[in-house]
């Protein structure tokens, strides 16, 4: 079975992190991504799409990640179920983060790091163009 997901869009807030009762660590974020072309009315369509990152990219992504930024995300989707608060059964389809890769800049560009904290010469910025930073771990997809 194949279950690979690429995407790239703009984070609509910052990542929210965690600590699971097991003691890992996880990040939670939603991005944007434009459809690229435009509904009936004349606005753009836009998918909302969440995102689970787990241990080291949890932690990269709570460092280096923000609000409007545009990151590349692969991965896989996942499904599961769960309760809401008021008791009501739910489903939820997310996007697992096998790597996690700097879009291009925002108004002041992240510094390039890989996932071992390494951010290069001090006061490094990420390229200005749009190529890609990686931030990869296990299943690189080449962008």
């Amino acid at each position: 079975m194949l279950n690979v997901v690429a995407i790239q869009g703009r984070l609509v807030a910052d990542p929210t992190v965690r600590i699971t009762t097991t003691g890992k660590k996880v990040a939670s974020f939603r991005l944007a991504c434009d459809r690229g072309r435009k509904g009936p009315d004349g606005r753009g369509l836009v998918d909302w799409l969440d995102v689970v990152a787990w241990e080291q990219r949890a932690g990269f992504a709570e460092q280096y990640l923000g609000k409007g930024q545009l990151v590349a995300v692969n991965g896989r989707l996942q499904s599961r179920s769960y309760q809401d608060k008021t008791g009501a059964n739910r489903q939820a389809v997310e996007i697992v983060a096998d790597g996690i890769h700097f879009g291009g800049p925002k108004a002041q560009a992240a510094p390039a790091v890989d996932e071992g904290g390494y951010a290069g010469p001090a006061g490094q910025q990420a390229p200005a163009d749009d190529s890609y930073t990686l931030i990869e771990g296990e299943g690189d997809l080449p962008f």
